[in-house]
C-alpha cells in the first residue's frame, strides 16, 4: 500500500488479520463486506474473501444488469454485500463533491 495520503491512512483504517482456509488473510475493512486487501487486485476494493473487484459489479449495474443476474453470476457475493458497495460508492461520491465544492 502507498504511504503518505493513501486511502487507508486518510480514513484511519486498521489492518485486520484472519486465517481463512488455513491461509493468512489481511485486509482493511471499508465495510462489513467490502475491503482493501494488500496484494489483492492492486489494492482496489474487493468483496471480502474474494478477488472480485467492487468496480466489476458496479460496471455490471451501469450496463443495466439487474441485481439477481449479478448474484447468479457471482455466487460468492451476497445481496447485502452488493448493497453495501452501492452505499459506499454513493458516500464516496458525496464526500468528493463536498471537497470540490469547498
Amino acid at each position: 500500500m502507498k504511504r503518505n495520503g493513501s486511502h487507508t491512512e486518510r480514513h484511519n483504517l486498521k489492518l485486520v488479520r484472519e486465517t481463512r482456509g488455513g491461509q493468512r488473510y489481511e485486509y482493511y475493512p471499508l465495510g462489513r463486506f467490502v475491503v482493501i486487501a494488500p496484494g489483492v487486485c492492486g489494492g482496489r476494493p474487493t468483496f471480502k474473501g474474494t478477488r472480485l473487484e467492487v468496480e466489476t459489479v458496479m460496471d455490471c449495474l451501469r450496463a443495466g444488469r439487474n441485481l439477481q443476474d449479478i448474484l447468479e453470476s457471482y455466487p460468492s457475493v451476497s445481496r447485502a454485500a452488493i448493497q453495501e458497495a452501492i452505499r459506499l460508492a454513493g458516500r464516496a461520491l458525496t464526500e468528493q463533491s463536498s471537497r470540490q465544492a469547498a
